[in-house]
This record gives C-alpha cells, structure tokens and sequence, in this order.
C-alpha cells in the first residue's frame, strides 16, 4: 500500500486536530498541507512501522513542533479572532505539549500509548501531560463535584483526585436520598456516580432524577457496567470500570467538562470585542 492510499482516510481527522490546536481552519489546513508536501519531497520520514494513523500524526507532529512559536508558552488566550471560540480559546491557553496530548487522547481518540508515540514520549511523560492539562483545563472551568459512592475509602480517593486537579467537593451522598438533597440545595457542575449504593438505593437512579430537572455532566464509576450500559438514559458518555486509576479519573473529569462546556458553546457566534458589554 502507497503512503497516499494509507493516509487518505484519516486525513479529515488531521484537519480536525489541526484546527482544534491552531483555532482556526485555514491555519489548520495550511499546517496539513505542509505535512503533506514534506512526505511528498521525503517519503522516507514516514515512520511506516507504526499504525498509519499514528504515523501521519507523528509527522504532523514533527512540523508542528519545529515551528518555535508553537511551543511558547501561552498563558492567556492568544487569538484575537472574534470568530474564534471560547473553547478554543481555552485550549489555546494551554502549555504546548500537554495541550496536544490531551486533544489527542480526548478528541482523536487515541490511546494515551498512541499519544506518547505520536508525540515522542514516554509512558510517564505522557501521563504527566494529561494531569497537567487536566490541571489547566480545572484552572479554567474549575467546578463543584457531587460524589455519590458509598464506600468511605474510595470517596476519600475521588475527594483528593478531584481537589488535586482544582476542583471543589461540594458534598459525598452516600444513599439516593442524600444526592437528591444535596442536589436541591446546590447545583454541581458535574456528578461521579457509583451504582449501587449503602442501603440498596441505585447511584443511576438518583442521576435519572436529578437530570430531569437541570443538565450537567456525568461520569458513572462502577464495578457494573452492564447496569448502565442498557441503552436507555441516562446512557453514559463517560464510564470508568472499578477498581480504577487516578490519572484515569482525571483524563476522564477534563473530558466531561471540556466536552460539555464545548456542547454549550457549539453553533455559538462569537461576539466582537466591541460589542461585549
């Protein structure tokens, strides 16, 4: 197989990640096609021992990373453009390197393993990137956290994971009852829910009640994951099997928030500065 037969399908995906880290389409595409033109005058640079996918994205990776303006540091949104949203602003703010990891685990869908191949890292450093981004994504839409779990130990786990990231706890229900409370008195920006629950209560029960009544994130923590996955709502986009690991909980805690404050912002026109009150 040629290197264009074996690229093609996924050249639409590249567009999307090259967008999502310049903000904007004809930055994105104009990176693409310098990928493209580099393999087309050294067809050798094209690692073909690794997935075709990985290895285009490891390319485009290479002449990403050899422009220098594209590893500053950039602290504070940096684009200008009106048309630029507020999500990719975000993303925009964020350090280099971790930036890249997170959008290639959380939007392209690739194995934190595929993200240390493509970006040339090892395991540690690759997970090091995705709790640092994890870290500024929380700086940004740092939220309050109900937990509902009703084993001790593994609420004291989920506590410190999700403080250690910048977020806030604002309560653990151990039952149905507790959450429905808890809620009532306070709306979190994002649920981690255990199934089953101390007195026999179901943590997908109290989640179907309090979605009834206001939308937010949500990510199931279970030992069960047949009792959530029955096609009914909630059916859910974010799931973490027990036992778990924390830099699982919190790739997976930055994807929730990022992908909900995205659907919040999706077909949004940008307001011009000027026009901002």
């Amino acid at each position: 197989m040629t290197i264009a037969n074996a690229i093609l399908p996924h050249i639409p995906y590249l567009r999307r990640f090259a967008r999502s880290l310049t903000g904007r389409q004809e930055s994105g595409d104009a990176y693409v096609a310098a990928v493209l033109e580099s393999l087309i005058a050294d067809p050798s640079s094209f690692p073909s021992d690794l997935d075709p996918r990985v290895a285009l994205y490891r390319v485009f990776s290479k002449v990403w990373n050899s422009v220098g303006a594209n590893g500053a540091a950039a602290r504070t949104p940096v684009s200008g453009d009106a048309t630029v949203s507020l999500v990719d602003r975000r993303i925009e703010a964020m350090m280099p390197i971790p930036r890249q990891a997170f959008l290639l685990v959380s939007v392209e869908g690739f194995t934190p393993h595929q993200a240390g191949q493509i970006l040339q890292r090892s395991a540690s450093e690759i997970h090091a990137d995705l709790d640092e981004a994890g870290r500024e994504i929380a700086e940004q839409v740092a939220t309050d956290i109900l937990i509902i779990e009703d084993e001790p130990l593994i609420a004291l786990d989920l506590e410190s994971i999700v403080t250690a990231v910048g977020h806030r706890v604002m309560g653990v229900a151990r039952t149905k009852t507790e959450a429905e409370a808890m809620v009532k008195r306070r709306k979190p920006g994002l649920i981690l829910a255990d199934v089953q629950l101390a007195d026999g209560s179901s943590g997908l029960d109290a989640v179907r009640e309090i979605l009834q009544t206001m939308d937010l994130p949500v990510i199931f923590i279970t030992a069960y994951p047949e009792q959530v996955l029955t096609g009914h709502r909630p059916e859910p986009t974010f799931l973490i099997p027990k036992p778990f690991q924390q830099d699982t909980v919190r790739t997976i805690i930055s994807q929730a928030l990022f992908f909900d404050v995205r659907a919040r912002n999706i077909d949004k026109p940008a307001v011009p500065a000027e026009s901002r009150p």
